[in-house]
């Protein structure tokens, strides 16, 4: 059988029909329940003239109804785009006319954000708690409307290659606005099978989905879970407390999470009960403080710790086995299976060990670039470095922008970033995204964006800012920014001032203000 997205379903309903493979709050759907459901909506998608390779936006929190969508519109060919249900409509705006999006599946709350102009790619709109009706600009059907819809013929799925295109993942740039992340249905596949290889995952595990589906790591709960046969338990992060109580309640097996997330459990209270029932848990999107570690290891004693590494861009890059996190506890570990990950130094050789390079992954892992951006592919994308003088050149690398080193026994640390983005709360942000949208403030004249230590995000963002005239206040632009952008990337401080100075090239010199306020917010932190 191809490795197509929609087949883990289909397997798993043959295998497995009448466990569990998602839940939501009180909602649960067994393996055979959740393909009939999407081989159903699939065709209520070929009903709206769905063609192959037409793209599809779910900007939903974690809902049974987006996962029937991914899954259907896996099933009818078309390419799905996950948006973060934190973004605000000017983000999504660019995403929708980014990939070009034909239909949006969202609910009334986010849909009526939008203007008529951030949606003109837009012909259908599902609201999963809305009423159908037409609209000028497009039209609207409630999801149990198009669930529903008398379909006049049989419908037949269209014939898929595994190469075929299944998702498009945004992720921010180095520059400007987030890139579409092109996904084939083989990367997904490939990358479930990988990390269940080196995971002790099994089909009587319960995995907690906390993260957004936007995010590959998030996305790869359903994935994993469907690979082995496991369920996959939907939630929303909100407060400990109830987090806890979800995974008493669903008597959840393993976990995965991002640093702000660990870091803030390290530091509460456990239920007895709670970390005796985890079998593993799995961290990336940044270093785990040490301390956090050996916290969490001390509240979850039964458990065996993963920490990985990744890149959109290639979906999972290395892991350290939990064997070695006492001997190398700063590591992030080695390949996983079915990647070849290379340092490669200025010259395009590979580095010795402690030299610093760029971490450049190869392998079936490796997407297939961006949409709609050949330039940014081709800087990112290119011929691996092991095949450079032979024939014939076939496979692709992609150079992850950070900059590790490997030991004696090829074990890889982090060093820093070749370029100017911010990690934060397991994000890379970039800058000037940043810049670009609080431009829109008419009180700013310019403001840089920069990122400071923090001990909980890994990084906060401060906004430097010379405002048009003294009146304007940190106040004002705080609160103004709060409307234009999605939490995650809200400064955490806006500092005034009447000169912002660049560097000989005549741009900001971020360096300076990196320098000079780098521990300022760490200490408010402390006096707070």
């Amino acid at each position: 059988m191809l490795n197509l997205l929609h087949n883990l379903l289909l397997q798993g309903a043959k295998k497995f029909p009448s466990a569990n493979a998602v839940g939501c709050k009180n909602t649960w759907l067994t393996y055979q329940e959740l393909a009939t459901s999407c081989l159903q909506i699939s065709h209520c998608f070929s009903a709206l003239n769905v063609v192959q390779g037409q793209r599809i936006a779910v900007y939903l929190p974690k809902t049974i109804e987006s996962v029937l969508s991914y899954f259907s519109i896996s099933l009818c060919g078309g390419i799905f785009v996950p948006v973060n249900p934190i973004l605000k409509s000017r983000q999504v705006s660019h995403i929708l006319h980014d990939c070009d999006a034909k239909i949006l599946i969202t609910n009334q709350a986010r849909f009526s954000s939008f203007t008529p102009a951030e949606i003109a790619t837009l012909d259908h709109v599902i609201l999963i708690d809305g009423h159908s009706k037409e609209l000028a600009e497009v039209t609207l059907w409630s999801w149990r409307d198009f669930i529903t819809q008398p379909l006049n013929q049989p419908q037949k799925l269209p014939q898929l290659l595994d190469t075929d295109i299944a998702a498009i993942f945004y992720t921010s740039g180095s520059t400007g606005h987030p890139k579409g992340v092109v996904l084939s249905h083989n990367n997904l596949i490939t990358g479930a099978q990988s990390v269940s290889t080196y995971l002790p995952c099994v089909s009587s595990d319960k995995m907690l989905a906390v993260l957004p589906f936007s995010f590959d790591y998030g996305f790869s709960q359903l994935t994993v879970a469907f690979s082995v046969g496991a369920s996959c338990y939907l939630t929303e992060y909100v407060f400990t407390q109830e987090l806890f109580k979800v995974i008493l309640q669903q008597e959840i097996t393993t976990l995965a999470l991002v640093p702000p997330l660990w870091i803030t459990l390290a530091n509460c209270k456990w239920p007895d009960k709670v970390g005796h029932q985890i079998r593993y848990f799995c961290n990336t999107g940044g270093s785990m403080p040490t301390t956090t570690l050996n916290t969490l290891r001390q509240v979850m004693p039964n458990a065996k710790p993963y920490l990985m590494y990744g890149l959109t861009e290639a979906f999972r890059s290395c892991y350290l086995p939990p064997e070695e996190i006492d001997k190398r506890p700063t590591s992030f570990g080695h390949a996983i299976p079915n990647a070849r990950i290379m340092v490669i130094n200025e010259d395009g050789a590979e580095c010795a060990p402690h030299e610093h390079g760029e971490l450049v992954h190869c392998g079936p892992l490796v997407s297939q670039g961006y949409w709609n951006d050949h330039e940014k592919t081709q800087q990112r994308f290119k011929i691996a470095p092991h095949q450079l003088n032979e024939q014939p050149l076939t496979e692709l690398a992609v150079w992850s922008g950070d900059m590790v080193k490997k030991d004696e026994d090829g074990y890889l640390y982090f060093v820093g970033r070749k370029d100017d983005m911010i990690k934060t709360s397991g994000y890379r942000v970039s800058p000037q995204e940043v810049e670009d949208t609080l431009f829109h403030i008419e009180e700013i004249k310019e403001v840089v964006i920069i990122g400071v230590p923090h001990p909980t995000l890994g990084q906060a963002l401060i906004a430097i800012v010379i405002p048009q005239d003294d009146s304007t206040s940190t106040l004002d632009i705080s609160r103004q920014s709060r409307e234009l952008l999605p939490n995650y990337i809200l400064p955490a401080q806006v500092v005034l001032t009447n000169n912002l100075p660049r560097n000989s090239n005549g741009k900001f010199d971020r360096g300076y203000w990196q320098t000079k306020y780098k521990n300022i917010y760490l200490e408010n932190i402390d006096k707070e």
